[in-house]
């Protein structure tokens, strides 16, 4: 909510009148109404929603959509000049065969200035090609030869980065549902490998990749207790890299890449101060990444794990005792969300994370639902613990609604699967499950102390897995009651 009222504060007068014209026009009038009073009026949201007659859901949908709205229109303005540079681009050998010479060399000097001003540096070796050529008898040759060779391989540098970057969250999504300590390897070598490529390269824009990468890194796989102190003397504090990266979105607003990636390190931030325990701060920046959740999960999987968020936002809730509101608020948040399936670590969170928010509402047949469609759609025998992980959640949903028949055959489905990995390899899993076989007992005497026994031994457990979603529940007297069947 901050940052959107931040925004539109920030709009200059054209454009807050343009967008307020076009909400207007397209018969958006309470968009229009909560641009106006967010800019212009000192009133709570309560007041808001009770001049629009808006419910706290409804509410909250509009904040989102007059974001977007923002946002589009801020991103059409930011991509008109940027257009036309590429166009510029695009006739550059048009304009060599057509032009004399001399007009040719002032005009492709000026496209220069401008496309270093937007650090295309895809575009600048076309422009600087087109300078070599024309310079072919001049001694100038050799210094547009020189920024020519220069720019195709920090062209080719970046792409390694970004190549380097999806692999490495790609590979994180997997060692979040493995726990292997090979995976773990591996994506300490992509952190390696890109520190090395990164150094080579004084700019922005690998700096910002890097950050990405690092900040993630040392958040969620390097152990802090681990590190030397002799190691962290040359280590940058994450503050300050985020220090940094501000300062390079202010210099580059025009940025398009960066203007998306601005919602990245929020979400970054939020990690960074949640881990560390600074809720305060991460309250901040919980409500910005909350705005634009839909986005970051779309969008941003290249860039980072974007589903980790929503960890973070049960975990968050579950703080704040406000979990029961997750499953209506998701109806609205998520309609339009179409997730990619193929995404297997990320759209399992995902549906974990819908699932789980119904399980808070007492939702226990739509929490099923959500969870049955997830085994049908996706295979998950590659990720035996994952496999187990999901399979358990459904289990407590079939305890919660007392359906003995279904959470028998899931019980022994899921007992098999464990006597094939170990039981040694999942202890959590194995006392989860017998805390549900416990309270599903026919046995009728000391139902909720037993279970309240097994959750006592189940936490002195700890997981080695990032996806855990059966270690995130809370084990209250409200859940021992609904494994203990005390609340029909």
């Amino acid at each position: 909510m901050a940052r959107l009222k931040h925004i539109i504060k920030q709009l200059s007068e054209k454009d807050y009148e343009a967008i307020r014209n076009s909400l207007m026009e397209s018969n958006a009038e309470k968009s229009a109404y909560l641009l106006a009073s967010m800019r212009e009026k000192k009133i709570s949201d309560q007041q808001v929603m009770s001049e629009l007659d808006v419910n706290t859901n409804a509410y909250y949908t509009l904040r989102s959509r007059l974001n977007q709205k923002i946002e589009e229109y801020l991103l059409q303005q930011m991509e008109s000049p940027r257009a036309d540079l590429l166009k510029k681009v695009a006739n550059i050998h048009e304009m060599v065969f057509t032009k004399k010479r001399a007009i040719s060399i002032v005009t492709l000097k000026k496209l220069e200035k401008e496309l270093l001003d937007y650090d295309l540096s895809n575009e600048l070796t076309v422009v600087y090609k087109a300078l070599k050529r024309l310079h072919i008898n001049s001694p100038d040759y050799f210094v547009y030869s020189q920024l020519y060779n220069k720019h195709v391989a920090y062209m080719l540098a970046v792409d390694k980065i970004e190549d380097i970057l999806a692999d490495y969250f790609k590979k994180f999504g997997v060692y979040a549902f493995t726990g292997d300590e090979i995976d773990k390897m591996g994506l300490d070598l992509l952190h390696k490998e890109m520190q090395n490529t990164c150094k080579l390269y004084e700019s922005h824009r690998p700096f910002v990749y890097q950050s990405c990468m690092n900040i993630f890194h040392r958040l969620f796989i390097e152990d802090d207790s681990n590190v030397k102190f002799s190691d962290t003397e040359d280590v940058e504090p994450i503050e300050d890299i985020f220090l940094k990266i501000d300062q390079v979105f202010d210099q580059y607003q025009m940025d398009s890449i960066y203007f998306h990636l601005h919602n990245v390190f929020e979400f970054l931030k939020l990690e960074y101060y949640t881990h560390y325990g600074v809720f305060r701060k991460a309250s901040k920046y919980f409500d910005s990444v909350n705005e634009d959740v839909v986005p970051l999960l779309m969008h941003s999987n290249l860039y980072t794990f974007p589903s980790q968020f929503l960890q973070t936002k049960l975990q968050r809730a579950l703080q704040t005792d406000t979990q029961t509101e997750l499953f209506e608020s998701n109806k609205d948040i998520f309609a339009d969300y179409e997730p990619d399936k193929e995404d297997i670590p990320n759209y399992v969170s995902y549906v974990v994370y819908r699932a789980m928010s119904a399980y808070h509402a007492k939702e226990f047949d739509e929490a099923a639902r959500f969870l049955n469609n997830l085994l049908n759609e996706i295979s998950l025998k590659k990720y035996p613990h994952a496999f187990l992980e999901v399979k358990c959640l459904l289990a407590l949903q079939y305890v919660c609604i007392r359906d003995y028949e279904l959470f028998n055959q899931l019980a022994n489905s899921i007992q098999r699967q464990i006597r094939l990995m170990g039981k040694e390899s999942c202890p959590s899993i194995t006392l989860f499950l017998k805390m549900l076989k416990t309270g599903m007992s026919e046995a009728k005497r000391d139902k909720m102390s037993k279970v309240s026994n097994i959750i006592t031994k189940y936490t002195q457990i700890k997981s080695p897995y990032i996806f855990a979603p059966t270690r995130q529940i809370r084990m209250d007297d409200q859940f021992i009651r609904y494994v203990s069947g005390e609340n029909e």
